[in-house]
């Protein structure tokens, strides 16, 4: 038995992952995996560097987290393309979205280790933190185990505890449905400088090790989750199926919705482009010393199986 780490259940960001799991492409591979939910990501990766856990689908550049330099892990393929995050505001913040300015004093709850990319997105745009009174903190609540951060962000904005969120695209379609938020930036599609897209994407991390021990097991990784990939592109109808499996009534009811907006970005494939972008952000932000190579970030030796 294999076990695959995910910081959120109830998401659409590491979705693909946790559909091949529970649609069962994992097993048409030969692979028996089972899903954990370890909240946060960045323990998420000190777990596959302990052997705790043999995958985890998180946001690319929290490998760092439990791999330095990125010594000892590699990526193997993308769940689905740039950073994937959105920062929502209280409804009735007098400011309309791409507005990054709006963002001063405000109190947004982010997640550990995700807030990395709006502190640095927020810098290329300008703002400084404490110049401009933007306090950026976990939010109440969130850090428990079984708790889905975005869920909890969500109920706290509509409860006033916070200002803002940032954070996956169900939390914001809940914020936005119950009234009690907007989007103010949706980085996918265009409201932050062009850089940001590439800071990081939704991935399937592995080990070194795990690649030379089982070259196949994770070469039956990649096609599992390309395989769920092209499924929910076939059939949108799948995210109804695996939410009611696992979320509550009220998300199993939007999850469709919101994973079809992420369709246009369902590709496994791991750029260099991209790489370049996340390492300049984590040298940016003190994680690493400098460039790294492409072969040592990503494992190359299946891009071929990227495609399908």
């Amino acid at each position: 038995m294999l076990k695959i780490a995910v910081p959120d259940l109830i998401s659409n960001s590491y979705f693909p992952a946790i559909a091949a799991v529970e649609l069962g492409f994992f097993e048409r591979e030969g692979l028996a995996m089972e899903l954990k939910h370890i909240f946060p990501v960045s323990k998420c990766c000190e777990l596959l560097r302990n052997g705790e856990v043999d995958f985890v689908a998180g946001s690319a550049h929290s490998a760092l987290a439990g791999f330095p330099g990125w010594r000892g892990a590699k990526l193997l393929a993308s769940l689905a393309q740039g950073m994937y995050w959105m920062l929502v505001v209280r409804h009735d913040l007098d400011a309309e979205q791409g507005d990054i300015d709006a963002v001063k004093g405000l109190n947004i709850g982010a997640a550990p280790f995700v807030e990395l990319g709006l502190r640095r997105l927020l810098a290329e745009a300008g703002i400084d933190i404490e110049r401009d009174r933007v306090t950026i903190a976990p939010v109440p609540g969130a850090v428990q185990p079984g708790v889905s951060f975005g869920v909890t962000a969500a109920q706290a904005l509509a409860d006033g505890k916070i200002d803002a969120f940032w954070a996956n695209g169900m939390a914001a379609e809940i914020a936005v449905r119950q009234g009690a938020g907007k989007v103010l930036l949706d980085i996918r599609r265009g409201d932050a400088p062009k850089k940001a897209f590439n800071y990081t994407m939704p991935a399937l991390i592995g080990t070194d090790a795990l690649i030379e021990r089982d070259p196949e097991a994770a070469a039956a990784a990649i096609r599992a989750i390309v395989a769920t990939q092209n499924a929910i592109k076939a059939d949108i109808g799948l995210a109804t199926k695996v939410g009611e499996k696992l979320f509550p009534a009220s998300g199993a009811a939007m999850i469709a919705d919101v994973v079809a907006r992420d369709l246009p970005y369902y590709d496994a494939a791991v750029s260099e482009e991209f790489v370049l972008g996340m390492n300049e952000f984590m040298t940016d932000l003190g994680w690493l010393d400098g460039p790294v190579a492409y072969d040592r970030v990503v494992a190359t030796r299946y891009k071929t199986l990227w495609a399908g």
